[in-house]
C-alpha cells in the first residue's frame, strides 16, 4: 500500500538525491523564478496582444482569448492531487526509508495522473467531434477554431502530470527548478507564437506553438529531469488497486473543493457585475480595475508559495521554533510588500489608467481605493491559505473557502444591484477579510504563533504606516512635477522609487535586519 502510516519518530535514511541549497538560497531561487513567471504572464496577456491585432481581426483575437481560457481551465483536472502529493512527500521526509516510500508513492501517483488525463482526453475528443466548439462558443466564422480548441485543451490536459514533479520538487527543496523549466517552456512558446503568427497568421498554429512547448517541458520533467535528480524514482514499482486509486482521489477532495471555490471567487465577480450592472462602461471599469488588484494578489501569492513550501517542511519535521520564526517573518514580508505596492499605485494609477485606456474609460477612484486597500489588508491571509495547503489542513480549507463563497454570493446579490461596482467590491473584500483572514488566518495564527494578537497588531500598524507614507509621498511628487503626460507619469514614478529606495536602504545592513526580525512577535 502507498498510504501506510509515516513513522515520524523513526530515524530517516539519508537521501540519495543531490544536495540542495540552504533555506535562504531556496527562497531566493523560488522568488526569482516566480518573478520571471509573472513577467512572462504579463507578456503573454498584455505585450503579445498588439502583435496579434496586427495580423488578426477582433473576432480572431476574441477566439484566441476563449481558447486560452480553455487551456487554463484544463488544470482543474488535477482535482487536488498535487496538494495531496505535496503533503505525503513532506510526511515521508520525517520517517524511515524516506526515499523508498517517496519512490513508491511517486510511481503510483504518476500512473494515476496518466490514467486520469487519458480518461479525460477521450471524452474531450468525442465531444468535440459531436458538437463543434466553434458552434458552441459562437466562433463558426473563425477558421480552424475547432482544431485549435482541441489542440489547446488536449495539450494543456497532458501537462497536468507535471504537477506531480512540481510537488516532489517543492517537498525536496527544489521549488524554483520546476518553475524555471516551465518558464523556459512559456518563453519558447511565446517565440513560437510570434513565428507562427508572422509566417502563417493561423489561429491553429499559434495554439499549437503555445501548447507544444509546455507538453515538451512536461515530458522533460517526467522522463529526464526528475529521474536524474532523484535516481531512486527508477527503482521502485508498486501495484495499484481500484481501492487505492479511489482512496487518493477521496483524500484529495478537500483540496479540490477549496481550489474550485477559490477559482469561483476569482471569476464570479466579473460575471455578477456583467449581470447586475447595465452600464457597459462601468463593467469595463470593473474589469480594468480588477486587473491591478489581481496583479497585487498574484504578487502576494507568488511571494508566499516558496515560504509555504518551507513552512510545510518545518511542520512535517515538527520543527516548531523554525516554523514560528519563518511564519512571523514571512507574514511581515507579505504585508510590507503589499503595502509598498499599494502606496505607489494609489497616487499614480490615475495617470497610468488614462494613458492605458486613452481616456475612453473613466477612472473610478473610490472603486480603486476600495479594491487595493482591501487586497492589501487581506495579504497576510494569503500566506495562511498557502500554508494550510502545505500542512494537510484540507478540512479547514473546505470550510473556510466554502463559507467565503457563500458570504460573497449573499453580499454580492444584496449590494451590487443597489450600489453597483462599489457593492461588488465590498462583497469581494468583505468576504476575504471576514472569512479568509478572520477565520482561516486566525486559526492558522493561533496554532502557529505564540503571540498571534500582538503579531496582527504589528502587521496592522506597519500596513497603515507604510501605505499612508507612500501615498502621501506620491501626492507630493504629483504636485511638484511640472511635466506633461506621458513624461510626467514616468518622472513621477522614477522619483517615488528613488525616495523609497533611499528610505529602505538601511535594510541592506544585516544587523538592522536582524534587530527588526527579532522584534516581530512569534
Amino acid at each position: 500500500m502507498i498510504d501506510e502510516p509515516v513513522e515520524v519518530r523513526g530515524k530517516a535514511v539519508a537521501s540519495s538525491s543531490a544536495p540542495v541549497p540552504g533555506r535562504a538560497g531556496r527562497l531566493f531561487a523560488g522568488w526569482s523564478a516566480n518573478l520571471v513567471q509573472m513577467v512572462l504572464g504579463i507578456t503573454q496577456q498584455v505585450a503579445l496582444i498588439p502583435v496579434f491585432l496586427h495580423y488578426w481581426t477582433g473576432d480572431i483575437l476574441a477566439a484566441w482569448f476563449a481558447i486560452y481560457a480553455i487551456g487554463n481551465l484544463a488544470f482543474i483536472a488535477d482535482a487536488g492531487l498535487q496538494f495531496r502529493a505535496i503533503n505525503r512527500f513532506l510526511q515521508f521526509k520525517s520517517g524511515i526509508d524516506s526515499d523508498g516510500r517517496t519512490a513508491r508513492f511517486y510511481g503510483a501517483m504518476l500512473r494515476i495522473y496518466l490514467g486520469l488525463v487519458a480518461a479525460l482526453t477521450l471524452p474531450l475528443l468525442l465531444a468535440s467531434a459531436l458538437l463543434a466548439p466553434s458552434t458552441a462558443f459562437g466562433f463558426a466564422s473563425v477558421a480552424h477554431f475547432d482544431a485549435a480548441f482541441v489542440v489547446m485543451a488536449a495539450g494543456m490536459l497532458w501537462t497536468v502530470p507535471s504537477n506531480l514533479v512540481a510537488a516532489l520538487y517543492r517537498a525536496r527543496g527544489r521549488y524554483g527548478r520546476a518553475v524555471k523549466v516551465q518558464n523556459a517552456a512559456v518563453l519558447a512558446g511565446q517565440f513560437g507564437q510570434l513565428a507562427a503568427i508572422v509566417t502563417t497568421g493561423s489561429l491553429l498554429a499559434v495554439a499549437l506553438a503555445y501548447a507544444a512547448a509546455q507538453v515538451v517541458a512536461t515530458i522533460w520533467l517526467l522522463t529526464i529531469d526528475a529521474p536524474r535528480l532523484f535516481p531512486y524514482l527508477r527503482t521502485e514499482r508498486v501495484a495499484l488497486s481500484w481501492r487505492c486509486i479511489a482512496g487518493q482521489f477521496r483524500k484529495a477532495v478537500p483540496f479540490a473543493v477549496a481550489g474550485a471555490a477559490d477559482l469561483a471567487l476569482l471569476n464570479l465577480p466579473v460575471l455578477l457585475v456583467s449581470a447586475f450592472v447595465s452600464d457597459r462602461v462601468a463593467v469595463a471599469q470593473w474589469g480594468l480595475t480588477r486587473v491591478v488588484a489581481g496583479l497585487l494578489r498574484v504578487l502576494c501569492v507568488q511571494t508566499t508559495l516558496p515560504l509555504a513550501a518551507e513552512l510545510g517542511h518545518d511542520h512535517a519535521m515538527g520543527d516548531t521554533q523554525r516554523l514560528q520564526s519563518l511564519y512571523a517573518r514571512g507574514s511581515m514580508l507579505v504585508t510590507l510588500l503589499a503595502s509598498v505596492v499599494v502606496s505607489g499605485l494609489l497616487p499614480f494609477w490615475p495617470d497610468f489608467f488614462a494613458l492605458w485606456t486613452h481616456g475612453i474609460v473613466p477612472y473610478d477612484p473610490v472603486l480603486t481605493v476600495t479594491l487595493l486597500l482591501g487586497t492589501a489588508a487581506a495579504a497576510p491571509s494569503i500566506l495562511a491559505l498557502n500554508y494550510a495547503n502545505y500542512s494537510n489542513r484540507g478540512d479547514l480549507l473546505v470550510r473556510a473557502k466554502g463559507l467565503q463563497l457563500v458570504v460573497f454570493l449573499i453580499l454580492a446579490a444584496a449590494l451590487t444591484p443597489s450600489m453597483g461596482l462599489i457593492g461588488a467590491a465590498i462583497a469581494v473584500i468583505a468576504s476575504e477579510l471576514l472569512i479568509q483572514f478572520g477565520m482561516l488566518g486566525r486559526i492558522i495564527l493561533q496554532k502557529t504563533l505564540q503571540h498571534p494578537l500582538r503579531h496582527v497588531c504589528l502587521l496592522a500598524a506597519v500596513m497603515i504606516g507604510v501605505t499612508l507614507a507612500g501615498w502621501a509621498l506620491g501626492l507630493v511628487i504629483r504636485l511638484t512635477v511640472p511635466l506633461a503626460a506621458p513624461a510626467r507619469f514616468f518622472a513621477e514614478c522614477a522619483l517615488w522609487l528613488l525616495f523609497v529606495a533611499v528610505a529602505a536602504s538601511p535594510l541592506a545592513i544585516e544587523s538592522v535586519r536582524a534587530r527588526l526580525s527579532a522584534a516581530i512577535p512569534h
